[in-house]
């Protein structure tokens, strides 16, 4: 994962000089050093008849236009930049920006759906408003809810994607995507890689065909830009382009240059709070007020806990750690997804998606692992002595059956713990 090939007369670079570089080659020829930004609403044009008939081809093709975009709605220069970069990160053909994650997906559900592919097979747990946006069907599509092994029994004529996140939010659990994409046969999978980020894997070597975004997160990295990005092939960018013309949901060019920004660091800043957060995972999974840690397989900077007491106990008495929805930011941050991130998701399906009323979740970030230790373990509350009983029917909830794994042994020795005895 760590080269990336971009053609026989290409050397291949490695994942972190990509992340520098991408998106930036031609700056030097202009004489520049940083990226321009582009903040232009619209661009004049002396020959009407010729951006007539660029706006024609972009109508019939969806590709981007040569020389000026003549509306931002259609095209930006910066936000182009950023696209090419995370194409390349993400090892695929094409990437298409939109105003937030949610935009993002809404628009590859509108892009499935205008072709009368309504039909959606989805993999829980997901991200709360994502989940909610499928189960209530407020774009016109149906969603059936599956296992990873149910994927395949579930597909229809009319089925236009596939739909899982991996590792997923906020449990962790993690998905053979390589197995998905056989049994998806013909039918686009869609990957959540808004956890992992392609510093960790790059689902298009593993048969996905569409990779999602909230570039809010780990992509910006700073907490200080909104924004969603899908990476996909040509072919379906050239759609994605046109629904985002038609809908509005554009990306902001100031977001697009701060995104731009972020990737050059992403590369560093995952490996250095994934450190951080391993560290916190082999402490927590010995304390005795936690009763089960989520961590993946393939590392990361984000932890999901159970504890034994009140977990708004643990919310409110952070200090140091910041009590936020969102994650990916340098600083680190947790919430409890059963009152925030996946409140809209109703309360039976949390539970059978093993998000238990007892779970937090915590962003890892950049700060020194002693004083993000110190904080925690001060605000975690040590369960009553006569109340070390098993947690409330519901709290402890397994994860889904199928290929999903929670809380289970890594490769190469990384420490993640596994569920300790009701009762303790």
């Amino acid at each position: 994962m760590d080269a990336m090939d971009h053609g026989p007369s290409v050397i291949p670079r490695a994942l972190a000089t990509e992340a520098v570089h991408a998106g930036r080659e031609d700056l030097a020829g202009l004489g520049l050093h940083a990226p321009p930004l582009d903040l232009s609403t619209t661009y004049p044009s002396y020959d009407a008849r010729a951006e007539a008939a660029r706006i024609d081809e972009f109508a019939t093709t969806g590709a981007r236009l040569d020389g000026p975009p003549v509306y931002a709605r259609l095209d930006n220069p910066t936000v182009a930049r950023f696209e090419d970069a995370l194409a390349r990160l993400e090892g695929a053909e094409a990437a298409v920006a939109f105003a937030s994650g949610m935009a993002a997906l809404t628009a590859v559900l509108l892009a499935r759906a205008s072709q009368g592919l309504r039909h959606v097979v989805a993999v829980r747990p997901l991200y709360g408003c994502s989940d909610h946006l499928l189960d209530a069907g407020l774009l016109g599509t149906e969603v059936t809810w599956t296992d990873p092994a149910g994927v395949a029994d579930a597909l229809r004529p009319d089925t236009g994607l596939v739909v899982v996140e991996s590792p997923a939010n906020p449990t962790l659990a993690e998905a053979d995507i390589r197995a998905l994409a056989h049994s998806c046969g013909s039918v686009p999978l869609l990957v959540d890689n808004t956890f992992a980020t392609p510093v960790l894997q790059r689902p298009v070597e593993q048969g996905a065909r569409i990779v999602l975004h909230s570039a809010t997160k780990y992509l910006g990295g700073h907490g200080d830009v909104m924004g969603g990005v899908v990476a996909c092939d040509e072919e379906f960018a050239r759609t994605l382009r046109q629904i985002r013309f038609a809908t509005g949901g554009v990306l902001h060019p100031l977001a697009g240059y701060l995104l731009l920004r972020g990737l050059s660091t992403l590369p560093v800043r995952v490996r250095a709070a994934s450190s951080t957060a391993a560290e916190l995972v082999r402490r927590l999974a010995t304390d005795p007020r936690i009763a089960r840690v989520h961590y993946p397989r393939i590392g990361g900077a984000m932890i999901a806990f159970e504890v034994y007491g009140d977990p708004h106990d643990v919310i409110a008495g952070v200090r140091l750690i910041t009590p936020a929805v969102s994650l990916g930011s340098v600083d680190t941050l947790i919430q409890h997804p059963a009152s925030i991130s996946h409140r809209i998701v109703a309360e039976g399906d949390r539970r059978s998606a093993g998000v238990s009323d007892r779970l937090l979740r915590m962003s890892v970030g950049l700060e020194d692992v002693e004083d993000l230790w110190r904080d925690l373990t001060r605000a975690l509350s040590a369960p009553p002595a006569g109340a070390l009983s098993a947690p409330p029917a519901g709290a402890l909830s397994a994860p889904p059956a199928g290929s999903l794994h929670a809380a289970a042994p890594a490769a190469s020795g990384r420490p993640v713990a596994m569920p300790r005895p009701a009762g303790r």
